[in-house]
């Protein structure tokens, strides 16, 4: 697993969504995002991307894929698209595959 400063901020601010908080104690987002924080490789952000995302946004999430030669796993629809074109997973189909 591989987080980023703009990764592990992004994740900070929907866990901090109302509508995330019904669902997932603010405990529990606290405890996850400390996890990560020790357990996670972290690399430095990068907007250098082999493919740009319909989604601007998106593109740091390719590009630290692409630097850290990592699969990104997403239900992002902006990031399932370019599955033929970079390595992006839908985490059902990345479940399936490493438990094949």
């Amino acid at each position: 697993m591989v987080v980023s400063p703009m990764l592990m901020a992004e994740l900070a601010r929907a866990l901090s969504y109302p509508k995330l908080q019904t669902r997932i104690d603010p405990r529990d987002s606290s405890d996850l995002l400390a996890w990560l924080s020790r357990s996670a490789t972290h690399a430095t952000d990068t907007h250098s991307a082999p493919v740009r995302s319909a989604d601007p946004d998106d593109d740091y999430l390719l590009a630290l894929a692409a630097s850290e030669n990592a699969i990104l796993v997403s239900g992002d629809k902006h990031l399932l698209t370019l599955a033929n074109e970079a390595p992006v997973f839908a985490p059902r189909r990345f479940l399936e595959s490493i438990s094949a």
